[in-house]
């Protein structure tokens, strides 16, 4: 579902808790992240940020770590409670071993 916020097409998917400032474009182009943001998520000059642009031409910025967290939160869904993945592959692993062990003499 889109909605338009100022004339731009916003996904409802993706802001689901939004908060909304204005940022300003200078005349190189950069923009100034407000520092209540950094501070809450930990950016520092040197941090590198992920930028997706939408469907509708929006951006969406977030740090690695808030990516990894959304990540883990659309695959945690699919994943049964109680269910540890590593924990089936190293079995997954070591019945392949033994099977292999098994076959060779």
């Amino acid at each position: 579902m889109s909605e338009q916020i100022e004339g731009l097409p916003l996904n409802r998917e993706i802001l689901v808790s939004m908060e909304q400032f204005t940022l300003s474009v200078d005349n190189q182009g950069r923009v100034m992240l407000p520092a209540w943001w950094r501070k809450r998520e930990g950016v520092g000059p040197s941090t590198e940020l992920c930028v997706a642009v939408t469907e509708e031409g929006a951006l969406v910025v977030e740090t690695r770590e808030q990516g990894l967290r959304r990540a883990r939160a659309l695959l945690r869904k699919y994943i049964p409670e109680g269910v540890n993945l590593s924990d089936e592959l190293i079995a997954e692993r070591r019945a392949e071993v033994a099977r292999e062990s098994g076959q060779r003499q």
